[in-house]
């Protein structure tokens, strides 16, 4: 899996704790999404696209082998 949360979050001024706060998790876990080491539950997708202005498509990109 892919992410564009770094670059999104870069753009609306968060830092990795600021959108950890405002989606209801801890800093290391926004560490892990931003580095595609973590798939996020379809709630905490929702939440971290809709908290960066974005759809879930916009900010989570899966590859075919994701997806198998």
């Amino acid at each position: 899996m892919k992410t564009r949360i770094r670059e999104l979050r870069a753009k609306t001024g968060l830092t990795q704790e600021e959108l950890a706060r405002q989606v209801g998790v801890r800093r290391e876990t926004i560490v892990f999404l931003e580095k595609g080491k973590y798939n996020p539950s379809l709630k905490l997708a929702y939440k971290v696209a809709r908290t960066l202005g974005s759809t879930i498509e916009e900010v989570f990109t899966f590859e075919e082998e994701d997806l198998a």
